[in-house]
């Protein structure tokens, strides 16, 4: 598998071949080893972050959602025009292409488990149909926690400068 991780040393991105039995994580910059958690893998399936101590992951498709979005905007965008020229017809195959574009990138892109807490990405994972998808409310309840964090290291920073 392919690991996509934020180093907790050095703060780079770094990226890694790992198998279930790989003893660590390491870093291509500081060489930094995070050591395998025990329970990391439950029946083959990755149950907890190897980068960070958190067990809430889901999975989500391995696309970029820009791009995505680009292709909704340029196909929404174009179907004005051609509805704007009177071209019913065009407009309507214009739709119907940017669907059959998406549900072609839908079929073909695997799929990527994420970290709720640090964000690390696995993708050639296999087992990820039985992961969980994304859910707000985590998510939400892990961007809190680093904004009170990064609130409180400001706070802290500007005590200790005075």
């Amino acid at each position: 598998m392919n690991v996509t991780f934020a180093c907790p040393r050095c703060e780079q991105t770094s990226r890694a071949e790992v198998s279930h039995d790989s003893p660590a994580l390491a870093c291509a910059h500081c060489g930094l080893q995070l050591a395998r958690p025990d329970d990391a893998y439950d029946e083959g399936r990755l149950v907890r972050c190897l980068a960070c101590p958190s067990t809430d992951l889901f999975v989500r498709k391995d696309f970029p959602q820009r791009l995505g979005a680009a292709i909704v905007v340029a196909g929404f965008a174009a179907s004005c025009v051609t509805w704007y020229l009177y071209q019913k017809e065009l407009t309507f195959a214009v739709l119907a292409a940017t669907a059959l574009v998406d549900v072609v990138l839908y079929r073909l892109v695997g799929d990527a488990v994420v970290c709720y807490r640090c964000g690390a990405q696995y993708r050639q994972l296999p087992g990820t149909e039985r992961q969980a998808g994304f859910d707000l409310a985590t998510h939400e309840r892990y961007r809190q926690q680093a904004a009170r964090l990064a609130q409180r290291s400001a706070a802290g920073g500007d005590a200790v400068g005075h």
